[in-house]
């Protein structure tokens, strides 16, 4: 059952993050949209997931997961991440999706250990460093309202909610931690510095005098968990698979709960898990409402839901019903801002300024990476190539050269080390 468990997630999730329904990596979720809507490529959303995602894989997830024999999820979702955008759009891209999916699943149940040693026999390991190309996203994205208050309403207001939401952020940075018995809630300051963003650009927009027009017009955040809802089965079935596995022992959500299952403390593991979805509560419901993509754990209450059900058939159904519930909480949020008229304008606004802050944390988070996979030469590949990207007659996406570059790189330091021009 177990192996049957983990072959259904990794099939699944690879589905759903193909279709741009959800995706793990909280970096990631924002770019989604900029192939949906065609501003990105295929090639250039496949590369960039990579970038974002692997590093992570191999140095974080499968390290976790090896040392408590408990399958940290990162291990498996975030890889199907990368399986999902890397298969071909269309029916045969979801069978593709789905079979690799399901097989890196099982892969990951029965080979942790040997993925980690084949990587570090490389001349140069550079997965690890790799994950450095998304540490600028979530932090830089916290940006945008601000950035989309400029657009619409100067620039003065625009420094005002920007300096509004660094505040925030460092209050919530150094105060935005809680105890609830043994265990601690810890606000995300980026995700709360975000939703003070929006929450500023939300109340410019009320500012506006109201019409009948925008009164019946379903604005951008209608639509975006309009499409949402639209997939809330297959979302809450995902949700109940990863419940389910939670409850028979497979998998945990995170590395505190995870080593409490491992030494047996359920009631501890449980609640470290609510106090994490609390925490997380803002920057998902943030990023979804803004991109219109979930995420296939939604805000991590599945986690309690498995620690907490002995049966995982009935965890399975109570997952379900959890992320059904965390959809229909985001339309009655959605329905509330789309009854602001300034929303109107403001679409255009979101979608450009996310495009703008994305293009340049990626490609900072690109030149992070390439730079501590090989110092000053990553900045030098880098730089260069985005530059020459500019004058090239098909150039790729601006914001995909930071995380192909960073990729390059990696692969270059290891063919110069091979011939002995590089140690």
């Amino acid at each position: 059952m177990g192996y049957v468990l983990i072959a259904l997630i990794g099939g699944f999730a690879s589905i759903l993050a193909n279709k741009g329904v959800a995706v793990f990596n909280d970096g990631l979720r924002p770019i989604v949209p900029e192939y949906l809507e065609g501003r990105m490529d295929k090639k250039a959303l496949a590369a960039t997931s990579f970038a974002l995602s692997f590093g992570l894989v191999i140095g974080f997830g499968i390290p976790v997961s090896i040392a408590a024999t408990i399958i940290l999820i990162h291990s498996v979702l975030l890889g199907t991440d990368i399986i999902g955008t890397w298969s071909p759009a269309g029916k045969k891209g979801l069978i593709i999706a789905g079979v690799v999916g399901a097989l890196y699943g099982i892969g990951i149940m029965v080979g942790l250990q040997v993925i980690v040693d084949v990587f570090a026999k490389l001349p140069v390991n550079f997965l690890s460093d790799l994950g450095k190309v998304g540490d600028p996203i979530i932090a830089a994205f916290a940006v945008f309202p601000a950035v989309v208050v400029g657009y619409q309403y100067g620039v003065k207001h625009g420094i005002f909610t920007l300096v509004a939401s660094f505040i925030v952020r460092q209050i919530v940075q150094y105060y935005g931690v809680f105890n609830i018995g043994d265990s601690k809630i810890s606000l995300n300051p980026e995700g709360m510095a975000l939703l003070a963003g929006m929450i500023i650009m939300i109340v410019y927009a009320t500012r506006e005098k109201s019409d009948s027009k925008a009164l019946d017009y379903k604005g951008l955040f209608g639509d975006r968990v309009a499409r949402i809802k639209k997939n809330v089965i297959w979302l809450a079935i995902m949700g109940g698979l990863v419940a389910a596995a939670t409850s028979y022992g497979l998998v945990a959500g995170d590395p505190i709960s995870l080593n409490l299952l491992k030494d047996g403390k359920t009631a501890e593991a449980a609640l470290t898990a609510f106090a994490r979805g609390i925490g997380f509560i803002p920057l998902v419901a943030t990023t979804a409402l803004a991109t219109g993509v979930y995420g296939p754990v939604g805000m991590t209450f599945v986690f309690v839901v498995g620690i907490l059900t002995k049966n995982f058939i009935l965890a399975f159904i109570l997952g379900a019903v959890v992320i059904f519930l965390e959809v229909q909480l985001l339309e009655l949020l959605a329905k509330m801002l789309d009854k602001f008229p300034g929303m109107r304008k403001a679409g255009d606004n979101i979608r450009t300024a996310m495009s703008k802050v994305l293009e340049v944390a990626l490609l900072v988070g690109g030149m992070i990476a390439a730079n501590a996979i090989a110092p000053k030469l990553g900045f030098f590949i880098v730089v260069g190539l985005y530059v020459l990207n500019k004058s090239s007659k098909k150039p790729i996406v601006d914001m995909a050269v930071g995380p192909v570059g960073a990729i390059l790189v990696g692969v270059l330091v290891n063919v110069l080390s091979l011939i002995g021009l590089y140690h």
